[in-house]
């Protein structure tokens, strides 16, 4: 159960950044059709990361679109974006008339279970830009999301459940002060698909030629 409201004004974090939970966005039958879609057409990878120089292959799968054929880096690994699925375009346009700013990526992943999550990070990558929005869209599982700040650790903390359809949006300064994770649990056997819209910078990216 959330305990905050379906008010996208309302900020969820009480200071250095900005995170404004929308609620669903999408009907829970048209939020499934979305899942079913990009369960099956998206071609998921295990995510890669390089961790004190071991090279760590995750559960969870992932896949990256863009515009143009960006090179994103994160954890020590390089992707290529992906050209745009018919149904990732139009939830990004629907995302974007909610947040009411233009995104040009999406980091699709794919949690099989509970016994899949993200430990604590922040998106700073360079490539991202600074103090830019990250509209997060949850397909499947509800899932818990958790907030923490870099300084202040668990003192300065929120949590709040991602529902089938949802929108979160972190913007503001949110990724230097902020790190954020989805807990593994036990409880959930369900999948869950979530689709992180952002803004490549593309003086900090590289373009690709999709033939070579």
């Amino acid at each position: 159960m959330n305990l905050f409201p379906y008010e996208p004004t309302l900020n969820l974090l009480p200071f250095d950044g900005i995170a404004n939970y929308y609620g669903p966005i999408l009907a829970s039958c048209e939020a499934q059709d979305y899942f079913e879609a990009l369960l099956t057409t998206v071609p998921w990878r295990n995510d890669e990361a390089v961790i004190c120089g071991k090279r760590i292959i995750t559960a969870r799968k992932v896949a990256w679109y863009g515009d143009s054929s960006f090179s994103y880096t994160y954890s020590g690994t390089t992707k290529i974006a992906l050209p745009w699925m018919k149904e990732l375009r139009t939830l990004k346009s629907r995302v974007e008339e909610k947040v009411g700013c233009l995104f040009n990526s999406c980091l699709c992943n794919l949690y099989h279970d509970g016994g899949e999550g993200m430990g604590w990070h922040s998106d700073d990558e360079k490539a991202l830009g600074q103090n830019t929005a990250i509209g997060s869209l949850s397909l499947g599982a509800e899932r818990k999301f958790s907030l923490r700040h870099k300084r202040k650790g668990d003192s300065a903390s929120i949590s709040i459940q991602l529902e089938n359809g949802s929108l979160l949006v972190m913007k503001g300064t949110t990724q230097t002060f902020w790190q954020h994770s989805v807990p593994k649990t036990a409880k959930i056997a369900k999948p869950r698909i979530n689709l992180t819209f952002r803004t490549i910078v593309l003086g900090e990216s590289r373009r690709v030629s999709r033939d070579g």
